[in-house]
């Protein structure tokens, strides 16, 4: 992605799930930084978040590391604190956190692989999103979330998963409803399997992959002001198609 497509110079925007090298927070939070934003980079590994921030700031990029368990409301709102506090507003909170965990027939559920599920993907966007109301109508800005594909297109067997980014997407379109008033805007990306290092250690470099400057240009598009507004989108994200001769 160019850096001169998407221009967030003196935004701040937070991003969770930013402790892994080459994975989509990792992406995302580098992309919003190449453009000119600083960041508040969130995720439960401590060590992993530093060593991002880290990079970054040998990329140039002005950003503080927040680590903590984003299922606990104390931390969504240390989080949001620490962005108000280094560099005096927010403007745009991505909520990359989650994943799938739980794959397997229903019969095979445990009652805990239920619990981190859902909270890994759902809880830690209502809480951060909830910590984050105050500061982002202060600036108007925008809350990006991550639903999936399989929002749109169900796949077995992943009911759970499937279940908790349904649930997101559910969320961000009645948010987007209930903050038009506070000219904050909500919307989500719903990318497919994407190409990180973990998917294509489990998948093969052969499969159907979403490229990650693909979820940073949908990121991007819908935390950028636009006129008219626009809030409650749900973006599907697919596989780019070859194109060959017929």
């Amino acid at each position: 992605m160019s850096e001169r497509r998407f221009d967030f110079s003196g935004k701040t925007v937070l991003v969770t799930g930013v402790g892994r090298v080459g994975q989509i927070g990792n992406a995302v939070a580098l992309a919003f930084g190449q453009a000119g934003a600083k960041i508040v980079a969130c995720d439960v590994n401590a060590v992993g978040v530093a060593a991002r921030v880290k990079e970054f700031a040998g990329l140039g990029v002005d950003a503080r590391p927040c680590a903590g368990d984003l299922t606990q409301p104390d931390i969504a709102a240390l989080a949001v604190e620490m962005a108000l506090k280094h560099f005096g507003r927010l403007d745009v909170v991505v909520n990359v956190a989650g994943g799938l965990t739980t794959y397997g027939p229903l019969d095979e559920l445990t009652p805990e692989a239920l619990d981190r599920e859902l909270s890994i993907n759902l809880k830690t966007t209502v809480l951060v999103s909830q910590a984050a109301l105050q500061a982002l109508a202060a600036t108007e800005g925008a809350i990006v979330n991550f639903a999936s594909i399989a929002y749109f297109e169900p796949q077995s067997p992943m009911a759970v998963y499937v279940a908790a980014k349904a649930a997101v997407a559910g969320f961000t379109r009645s948010l987007a409803l209930e903050l038009q008033s506070r000219k904050i805007r909500v919307n989500a990306v719903a990318p497919g399997m994407v190409r990180t290092g973990d998917n294509v250690a489990s998948a093969g470099g052969d499969a159907a992959y979403v490229e990650l400057s693909d979820i940073t240009d949908g990121v991007m598009s819908l935390a950028a002001s636009s006129s008219p507004p626009v809030t409650g989108h749900i973006l599907p994200i697919s596989p780019r198609v070859s194109s060959g001769q017929a």
